[in-house]
């Protein structure tokens, strides 16, 4: 099975929830679950361990992970999906900072909320850019949460990239389930450890946080191969862990929620209605919800501070807070859509082209090589 269907829907939901969510926030409302766009965030991580693992057993007959060119293959993939667009976006906040700041003090004081630290979005200094164009920022708590994008994930996402081949590695030795529970076991020693002394990360951008996830991800690709009943109660147990983030009853029992509806698409398609979801969230609208999930992610904040601090501007600052979320939205949505769309066709598959063709001509040169030592060998 080279493709899971319901993948593109759950990208694309993710993304939209993170969306109400912001919304939700900046205008005043309240609605439950999806007032909380940080399980949206769990939704994406719990996608990535699962994608790099069904991509590598895709991949494992024709690609040797001992090697490190393999490896180097992988991190180039994962860097040229990545950092395209975030460079691009990264910079238009950086230069819209003070403004989206202004916009943020309104909308703060209005709502009746603290203000925000003003280098949370001001600060264009040398040292937060070098880290945030390294991906060093998420292991560094002053840093993990400086700049008008919600890229603390992103930091994320590239430190379990960096460990993911040494994962691969030790399941070839564990097997997946083994390697779940050590890396998890490990990860939540070490954020432990690192909380009591001291480190008040203001979101969870550093890996030991999120691992748990990251390996509960693993274990539903890994179920497709063997052990799928062992896979399930090992992954339950790991999501079920009050680390990373926001570990209140409500969170641990929809992020349970949410792993077991993931796991049920991918692997409980006997049953009829999930099948019919299934292929539903692979259909089309949802395809290109997926497609373009990553672009929503990161450029809707910069749209949704301007429309939020023009709602209570003017006219609409009178009006009840779910009319004033509803109008953010349907204005909001449309525009971070549109500019996704535009940079999915401009950036995104561009810089995954200009991947492929790095790896592609690393290929040939580490092939040529072999051949000319080859040739300087025969007698």
């Amino acid at each position: 099975m080279n493709r899971i269907e319901c993948l593109d829907g759950l990208r694309g939901l993710a993304a939209l929830w993170v969306l109400i969510g912001h919304c939700l926030i900046l205008t005043g409302y309240s609605l439950p679950i999806l007032g909380k766009p940080d399980l949206g965030v769990d939704l994406f991580i719990l996608l990535s361990g699962f994608l790099m693992t069904f991509q590598f057993q895709l991949r494992k007959d024709r690609e040797d992970w001992v090697r490190p060119a393999t490896w180097a293959a992988f991190w180039t993939r994962r860097f040229f999906r990545i950092s395209p667009l975030y460079f691009v976006l990264l910079a238009a906040a950086l230069l819209a900072g003070k403004a989206i700041y202004a916009d943020r003090v309104l909308i703060d004081s209005f709502l009746g909320q603290p203000l925000q630290a003003p280098e949370r979005y001001t600060d264009a200094s040398a040292s937060n850019v070098l880290l945030h164009v390294t991906y060093l920022f998420g292991i560094l708590p002053e840093y993990a949460f400086r700049t008008p994008l919600p890229d603390w994930s992103l930091g994320l996402e590239m430190q379990f990239y960096a460990v993911f081949p040494f994962a691969v590695l030790l399941a070839g030795r564990l097997g997946w389930i083994g390697t779940a529970l050590c890396v998890s076991i490990l990860a939540v020693s070490i954020a432990l450890l690192t909380g009591a002394l001291g480190a008040a990360y203001p979101m969870p951008s550093f890996l030991p946080l999120k691992m748990h996830l990251f390996a509960a991800g693993m274990l539903i690709a890994a179920a497709l191969e063997r052990n799928a009943g062992a896979c399930l109660v090992v992954a339950a147990a790991l999501v079920a862990i009050p680390v990373g983030g926001k570990t209140d009853l409500l969170h641990l029992v929809v992020r349970e929620g949410i792993f077991l509806g993931f796991f049920a698409l991918v692997h409980w398609r006997a049953i009829p209605w999930i099948d019919r979801l299934s292929r539903l969230l692979g259909a089309p609208p949802f395809h290109w919800l997926g497609e373009l999930s990553y672009g929503v992610y990161l450029v809707h904040l910069l749209i949704l501070h301007r429309v939020a601090a023009w709602t209570i501007e003017g006219w609409a600052q009178d009006i009840p807070a779910a009319a004033r979320f509803a109008l953010t939205f349907a204005i909001t949505a449309p525009i971070a859509y549109g500019l996704a769309y535009a940079t999915y066709r401009l950036v995104e598959r561009p810089g995954q082209s200009l991947g492929r063709a790095v790896i592609a001509r690393f290929g040939r040169r580490k092939l040529a090589r072999q051949v000319r030592a080859e040739e300087y060998a025969a007698p």
